[in-house]
């Protein structure tokens, strides 16, 4: 089972990743505890609001290598194929060097020291030299293809140009190592150079970092043309709410009708006692109807699967994976014993009653093999957590010291604990088990700390699906 990362994404939003093999099958379960106080629950939050605005699903091809060969070698020999494959190919380079850059720029800065930190930028920029070159040494000569091309090179020399930029900006400062940072700096001038001779962008572009950055986020896109699936979201119980509604309404009606043909009979005349009494019939149908459609629904879906993501490539026109979704609010009760016993595990300070939100992805890959040279695909999801401090107070308060005869006072701010329970399956039923703490803020998440990862057998896992006797919502 690959293990699955849990990861800040952005001030607000975590990332969940996970990769898949041909006709593999994952199932995800997502077990948020939200303290009461902070105001969530179905009328506040409603989960289907919440999963078109907050939730995001991401997959694409996905490999630790580049296969630099195998890639060439098509390159080479593009007047054989199809302007899709030269493409295709094109793209896999191109979006496999944003990816790896991306991963080793976030992994250099981690480094605080200035030594190690200088050694791995300069292995770093020696490689990309390296990749740029091996990108440039062929330049198709059709047209056509020479588009794609310029669009890919434009992309990747910008990117690499902010890439290092901003690793200089953000590292450690050290006179001991101006060579090293002025190899950096001439690389980012022969990459601005680059673009300037080849005329990739206007000056007006240029001149305008708006311009240039929408452009060059229009560029990425191209890129992961072939490479990141398409998404299409379908509601799955679309006919099924419509079923439910049109029977509620027939039986209020036939309940409403009995109800006026007795009121009728009981009058011979059109009085204005007869006018009240439908009055009152037809305003009770039109209050209660709405109410008592959305009980019997809310009845009806609990447990069932409300959306599905198809990923399609657009290049190939295949369907590459299934994503089957679940979000609903649920009670104590409705947890499986191995998820309330790593809530269970917290200190006594930290359980307090809350409000549990679960989300379930099952995903299956549909295809039989990828393209050659990726033997995977990464599927990412997305959780916003901005609708959920929405009801937050802000970070108001003084703490007052004593130092001798002085006082001294500082700002706080008020932090929110929001527990979740990563539960992993694979096919043969195997379950991994994880319990992380978000520490969070009105502003940010201010930390994620993972606790410790426990595996199920898939025996073990069945006999966890067991629903256990309802107890005090004070347990959570």
């Amino acid at each position: 089972m690959n293990n699955i990362t849990l990861e800040q994404d952005e001030n607000l939003s975590i990332k969940i990743s996970h990769r898949m093999l041909p006709l593999d099958y994952q199932r995800l379960d997502l077990y948020f505890s939200l303290p009461v106080e902070m105001g969530l629950d179905p009328k506040t939050l409603d989960e289907e609001s919440y999963f078109h605005s907050g939730i995001k699903s991401h997959c694409a091809y996905y490999s630790d290598q580049l296969h630099l060969p195998l890639v060439r070698s098509r390159y080479i020999s593009q007047n054989k194929g199809q302007q899709d494959d030269y493409r295709v190919n094109l793209n896999l380079f191109s979006y496999q060097i944003r990816i790896a850059l991306d991963t080793d720029i976030k992994a250099t800065l981690k480094v605080k020291e200035p030594q190690p930190f200088y050694d791995q930028s300069i292995e770093l920029a020696e490689h990309i030299i390296s990749l740029l070159k091996k990108l440039r040494r062929y330049s198709p000569p059709d047209k056509k293809l020479r588009s794609y091309f310029e669009n890919a090179d434009n992309y990747l020399s910008w990117h690499v140009e902010q890439s290092f930029l901003k690793l200089l900006s953000k590292g450690p400062k050290s006179t001991e190592h101006a060579e090293q940072r002025d190899f950096m700096f001439e690389l980012c001038r022969q990459e601005n150079q680059y673009r300037e001779q080849n005329q990739y962008n206007s000056q007006v572009t240029i001149n305008d970092p708006n311009r240039i950055t929408n452009k060059m986020r229009l560029l990425q896109r191209l890129i992961e043309y072939g490479v990141v699936f398409k998404k299409e979201t379908r509601y799955l119980n679309k006919n099924l709410r419509r079923g439910v509604r049109g029977m509620v309404t027939a039986c209020i009606m036939a309940f409403v009708m009995t109800l006026v043909l007795n009121a009728r009979s009981s009058f011979t005349e059109i009085t204005v006692m007869l006018i009240a009494i439908l009055a009152v019939i037809y305003g009770l149908r039109e209050t209660f109807k709405d109410d008592i459609t959305g009980y019997i629904w809310r009845r009806i879906q609990r447990g069932l699967p409300k959306w599905q993501n198809i990923f399609v490539n657009n290049a190939m026109k295949s369907r590459i994976a299934k994503q089957t979704l679940w979000l609903e609010y649920i009670k104590n009760s409705q947890l499986p014993d191995s998820v309330d016993q790593l809530f269970q595990k917290r200190r006594q300070q930290n359980k307090q009653a809350a409000q549990l939100l679960h989300f379930r992805s099952d995903t299956k890959v549909l295809v039989k093999e990828f393209l050659p040279g990726y033997d995977e695909i990464q599927q990412q999801i997305f959780f916003n957590l901005t609708p959920l401090v929405r009801y937050l107070k802000k970070g108001e308060g003084r703490l007052y010291s004593l130092d001798g005869n002085k006082i001294s006072q500082q700002g706080v701010e008020r932090r929110y604990q929001v527990n979740l329970v990563l539960v992993q399956s694979d096919k043969s039923g195997q379950q991994q088990l994880q319990r992380f703490k978000l520490t969070l803020n009105r502003s940010g998440i201010i930390n994620i700390e993972p606790m410790k990862l426990i595996d199920l057998t898939a025996t073990e896992a069945k006999a966890e699906t067991k629903t256990k006797k309802p107890e005090s919502p004070q347990s959570l």
